[in-house]
Protein backbone atom coordinates (compact mmCIF):
# COMPACT_ATOMS: atom_id res chain seq x y z
CA UNK A 1 0.00 0.00 0.00
CA UNK A 2 0.92 3.60 -0.72
CA UNK A 3 1.41 6.26 1.53
CA UNK A 4 -1.05 8.78 1.43
CA UNK A 5 0.29 12.16 0.54
CA UNK A 6 -1.29 13.94 3.25
CA UNK A 7 1.46 11.40 5.46
CA UNK A 8 4.23 12.53 2.91
CA UNK A 9 3.18 16.01 3.14
CA UNK A 10 3.32 15.67 6.96
CA UNK A 11 6.43 14.08 7.63
CA UNK A 12 8.39 15.63 4.82
CA UNK A 13 9.72 18.88 6.93
CA UNK A 14 11.09 16.54 9.48
CA UNK A 15 12.76 14.34 6.62
CA UNK A 16 14.20 17.10 5.06
CA UNK A 17 15.71 18.40 8.33
CA UNK A 18 17.26 15.02 9.13
CA UNK A 19 18.48 14.76 5.66
CA UNK A 20 20.17 18.09 6.04
CA UNK A 21 22.03 17.35 9.11
CA UNK A 22 23.24 13.88 7.73
CA UNK A 23 24.51 15.70 4.49
CA UNK A 24 26.10 18.16 6.65
CA UNK A 25 27.90 15.67 8.82
CA UNK A 26 28.59 13.39 6.21
CA UNK A 27 30.67 16.09 4.71
CA UNK A 28 32.64 17.02 7.75
CA UNK A 29 33.78 13.29 7.92
CA UNK A 30 34.39 13.71 3.89
CA UNK A 31 36.75 16.34 4.95
CA UNK A 32 39.23 13.63 6.94
CA UNK A 33 39.74 12.43 2.38
CA UNK A 34 40.43 16.37 1.63
CA UNK A 35 36.42 16.46 0.55
CA UNK A 36 35.09 20.06 0.70
CA UNK A 37 33.00 21.01 3.56
CA UNK A 38 29.45 21.78 2.69
CA UNK A 39 28.16 25.36 4.23
CA UNK A 40 24.79 25.08 6.28
CA UNK A 41 22.93 26.64 3.11
CA UNK A 42 24.17 24.44 0.76
CA UNK A 43 23.21 20.99 3.22
CA UNK A 44 20.16 22.20 3.20
CA UNK A 45 19.56 22.88 -0.06
CA UNK A 46 20.44 19.33 -0.39
CA UNK A 47 17.57 18.00 2.29
CA UNK A 48 15.23 19.61 0.28
CA UNK A 49 16.67 17.41 -2.93
CA UNK A 50 17.19 13.86 -0.77
CA UNK A 51 13.83 14.51 1.85
CA UNK A 52 11.59 13.61 -0.83
CA UNK A 53 12.79 10.03 -1.23
CA UNK A 54 13.81 9.64 2.07
CA UNK A 55 9.94 10.64 3.47
CA UNK A 56 8.31 8.78 1.14
CA UNK A 57 10.45 5.66 2.34
CA UNK A 58 9.35 6.07 6.28
CA UNK A 59 6.20 6.66 5.23
CA UNK A 60 6.30 3.30 3.61
CA UNK A 61 7.51 2.00 6.78
CA UNK A 62 4.64 3.81 9.30
CA UNK A 63 1.72 2.25 6.56
CA UNK A 64 3.07 -0.77 6.63
CA UNK A 65 3.16 -0.51 10.55
CA UNK A 66 -0.48 0.90 11.07
CA UNK A 67 -1.64 -1.93 8.88
CA UNK A 68 0.34 -4.66 10.86
CA UNK A 69 -1.35 -2.71 14.12
CA UNK A 70 -4.71 -3.68 12.36
CA UNK A 71 -4.73 -6.92 11.65
CA UNK A 72 -3.66 -7.46 15.39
Amino acid sequence: MRPSPKLVAALYPFGVGAMAVNLFFASLIGSWLGWPVLTPSQSAAGGLVIGLPATYAFACHIVRLMEKADTE
